[in-house]
C-alpha cells in the first residue's frame, strides 16, 4: 500500500462524478476517494480521512480550481444543514447526475445494458417546493427553542429560521412559533434523557390553496395554553386553518405517533391536484412536490394513452394521489394501502370529488392482490423504499397485466425488482422516466412502464 494512502494523508484529486449519496467521487493511485460538498471538475487538496483498501473518504483542505457547475448556496448554513446535499451543484447538473444514477443503477443491479432513460422532468422552481417540513426541537446551550435539520451524520441540530427548499410562506412561523414555545416554557424532548414533551414542529401547507396547518409532536397532551396559543396562531395567521398535536412517547426516530387530535380549527388542509380536491391530513403520506408529481402523472396518463374501459389496480395508494385522477378516464379502479388511516382519506376525498369507480382497500399489497376478483389491466405500483416484496413480484407475474407501471423513489430497489420482473420474460421495459422531486438533494423518482410480451 501506498504510503500516501493511509489516514491524514493530503492528496490532489480531481472530481469526476456525483456518488448517490451525494459526494463527489474522485480516483487517487487507481483508487476511488468519496469527498462531500465538491462537484464534477472540481480540483482540491483532499486530506483522507477514513482509509479502506478499496475507496476512502476525505474533506477539502483547499479548492484548487472550482468546477464550472459550482455555485453559491442560496442558504447560509448549506454546509453544515443535513436537510440538502447539493445547494452548491449547479441545478442543471443536478438533473443530469440524478438521470445518471438512474442510469447506472440500471446497469449495474438490473443488468439492462440498452435501456434508453428519458431525460428528467423537473420543475420551474428549484427552491420553495417543499408542501411539508417536519423539524426536530432542542434547546441551545443557552436555553433557547431550536428548530432545523440535523447535521449530515450527526444529530447536532442545526437552528433555522427559514428554508429555501420550503414553501416560502412556511417561513414565518417557522421562525415565530419557536418564541411562542419559548414564552409558554414547555419542555422539549431530550433523546438521551426520554424526557420532556415536544419533539418536533410540523409545517404543511396545501401549494394552491394557501391552507397551511400547524403540528406538534408531544409525548404528553398535557400543555398548559395549548388552546389559547392555538386560537392566538390562528388569528395571526390567516393562512393557518387547523393547529394539532401528536402524541408520540415511544423511544424511536419515527416522527409521529398514531394518535393525532385537533386543537383549534380543522386538522387538513385543502389541496387542488390534477382537477381534484385533497383534504390532507398532518401525518398521513402526500408528495412533498405538488408540481412534480402532477408532472408525473400527467407522463403517466399521456403514457398509458387510456381509452376508459381499463380496470387498474392502484398498488400502495395512499389517500389516492393517483388513484383518484385516473379513475376519471378509466372503468374501475382499486386501491390497496397498508395504512388504514390513509384509506379513510382515500374515501373521504372520493366523497368529496364524486368519484364512485373506486373501491380502497385497507391491507397490505401482498395479501390483497392474491385475492383480486377482477383482472387488472394495468397495475400500478409506487411502493416504499425497501422496493417490494417479493410475493408482490410473483403474483404479478402470474397476474398478467398487460401493462406495469413502477414508480419508485429508490434506483437500487427499483433495478432489483425490474430485474425480477423482466427476467420472467413476461414483460419489457418500455419507458425509464425520472423525474426531480428533491431538488437540492440526491434523491431521484423514477417511473418505468413495464409491458407484456404477447
Amino acid at each position: 500500500m501506498s504510503k500516501n494512502w493511509q489516514q491524514g494523508s493530503l492528496v490532489e484529486l480531481e472530481i469526476t462524478d456525483l456518488s448517490s449519496t451525494g459526494d463527489g467521487v474522485g480516483k487517487f493511485e487507481g483508487r476511488v476517494v468519496f469527498v462531500p460538498d465538491t462537484v464534477t471538475g472540481d480540483r482540491a487538496k483532499v486530506r483522507l480521512t477514513q482509509v479502506k483498501s478499496k475507496y476512502a473518504r476525505g474533506k477539502v483542505q483547499q479548492l484548487l480550481i472550482p468546477s464550472i457547475y459550482r455555485i453559491r448556496p442560496r442558504c447560509i448554513v448549506a454546509d453544515k444543514c443535513g436537510g440538502c446535499q447539493w445547494q452548491h451543484v449547479n441545478y442543471e447538473h443536478q438533473c443530469v447526475a440524478k438521470r445518471q444514477q438512474v442510469i447506472q443503477a440500471l446497469q449495474r443491479l438490473g443488468g439492462f445494458t440498452e435501456i434508453k432513460v428519458e431525460p428528467i422532468l423537473y420543475t420551474r422552481d428549484p427552491l420553495n417546493y417543499r408542501n411539508k417540513s417536519t423539524y426536530p426541537l432542542a434547546r441551545s446551550t443557552t436555553g433557547q427553542v431550536q428548530a432545523g435539520y440535523y447535521r449530515q451524520g450527526s444529530h447536532q441540530l442545526i437552528n433555522l429560521n427559514q428554508c429555501p427548499v420550503q414553501d416560502e410562506r412556511l417561513n414565518p412561523l417557522l421562525a415565530e412559533v419557536k418564541q411562542d414555545i419559548q414564552q409558554r416554557g414547555w419542555s422539549i424532548y431530550s433523546e438521551k434523557r426520554h424526557q420532556g414533551k415536544l419533539r418536533h414542529l410540523s409545517l404543511r401547507i396545501g401549494k394552491r390553496t394557501g391552507e397551511m396547518l400547524l403540528t406538534l409532536v408531544t409525548t404528553n397532551w398535557q400543555l398548559e395554553g395549548i388552546e389559547a396559543q392555538a386560537q392566538t396562531w390562528l388569528q395571526t395567521y390567516p393562512q393557518l386553518v387547523g393547529v394539532c398535536l401528536n402524541l408520540n412517547q415511544a423511544k424511536t426516530n419515527v416522527i409521529f405517533g398514531r394518535e393525532t387530535r385537533t386543537i383549534a380549527g380543522k386538522g387538513y388542509v385543502r389541496e387542488k391536484f390534477a382537477g381534484i380536491e385533497l383534504h390532507i391530513r398532518t401525518d398521513t403520506f402526500f408528495q412533498v412536490n405538488t408540481e412534480a408529481a402532477e408532472l408525473l402523472l400527467t407522463k403517466i396518463e399521456d403514457t398509458l394513452d387510456l381509452q376508459g374501459q381499463e380496470i387498474i389496480v392502484d398498488a400502495y395508494c395512499g389517500i389516492g394521489t393517483f388513484t383518484l385522477p385516473l379513475a376519471r378516464k378509466v372503468q374501475q379502479v382499486i386501491g390497496i394501502e397498508l395504512q388504514s388511516s390513509s384509506i379513510e382519506q382515500a374515501q373521504r376525498n372520493a366523497e368529496i370529488n364524486n368519484i364512485n369507480n373506486v373501491t380502497f382497500i385497507a391491507g397490505a399489497v401482498e395479501k390483497y392482490l392474491q385475492q383480486l376478483e377482477v383482472t387488472p389491466d394495468i397495475i400500478l405500483l409506487d411502493p416504499p423504499r425497501k422496493g417490494c416484496d417479493r410475493t408482490v413480484i410473483d403474483t404479478l407475474i402470474a397476474l398478467k397485466p398487460d401493462r406495469i407501471v413502477y414508480i419508485s423513489c429508490k434506483p437500487a430497489t427499483l433495478a432489483r425488482d425490474l430485474k425480477l420482473l423482466c427476467r420472467s420474460r413476461n414483460y419489457y421495459i418500455s419507458l425509464v422516466q425520472p423525474v426531480d422531486f428533491f431538488p437540492q438533494t440526491t434523491h431521484v423518482e423514477c417511473c418505468v412502464l413495464l409491458n407484456r410480451l404477447e
